[in-house]
């Protein structure tokens, strides 16, 4: 009887040496990992931006395949003449390359060229649209006021937007107001 039950407890311990092999290669075909990116992209020879990420991380076989930037992200924006628009900071980005999508979250602040600065928690960056969006808590500081809301749209170099559903209270033109 002792016998027995030593061959049962071997007989449940043994791995297949191919499972082993195919689960550990598996991950490591999954993500390509590289530290301290910078990207430039351009449009019809001009560069438009300029990203940096601490640690870039592709995974090419994820059902959508993803690019990460897990350890911060640094954009900033050019116009024609090379000069910085605005500029995106944030802890994380997700950019999904098919779609043209980059979700980014955590700790982001946008400010672009007039001042404005733009806090939130999270944010889809549609280049396809160029176009920013956001259902979550938005705080935008300008020089003279200070605006919060849930919900955002701007264009991606913030230099428009619009606040969905504007909290608070906010200060007006008296040339904007109707008579």
């Amino acid at each position: 009887m002792p016998g027995i039950l030593l061959f049962v407890i071997v007989a449940g311990c043994k791995n297949d040496p191919k499972e082993i092999n195919a689960l550990v290669t598996k991950g490591a075909q999954q993500e390509d990992k590289a530290e301290d990116v910078t990207i430039l992209y351009s449009d019809n020879g001009h560069v438009k931006m300029k990203l940096y990420a601490k640690e870039f991380v592709k995974n090419d076989v994820a059902k959508p395949p993803y690019t990460d930037m897990r350890k911060g992200l640094k954009v900033e924006f050019f116009n024609d003449s090379m000069q910085v628009e605005s500029t995106l900071d944030a802890k994380y980005a997700r950019y999904y390359e098919k779609q043209g999508n980059i979700l980014i979250r955590d700790s982001i602040v946008i400010v672009n060229k007039k001042g404005e600065k733009l806090n939130t928690e999270e944010l889809v960056w549609n280049q396809s649209a160029k176009k920013l969006f956001t259902e979550k808590f938005v705080k935008i500081t300008t020089p003279t006021q200070v605006m919060y809301g849930d919900g955002l749209e701007a264009n991606e170099d913030f230099t428009w937007y619009r606040i969905l559903n504007p909290k608070g209270i906010v200060a007006v033109d008296k040339k904007e107001i109707p008579e």
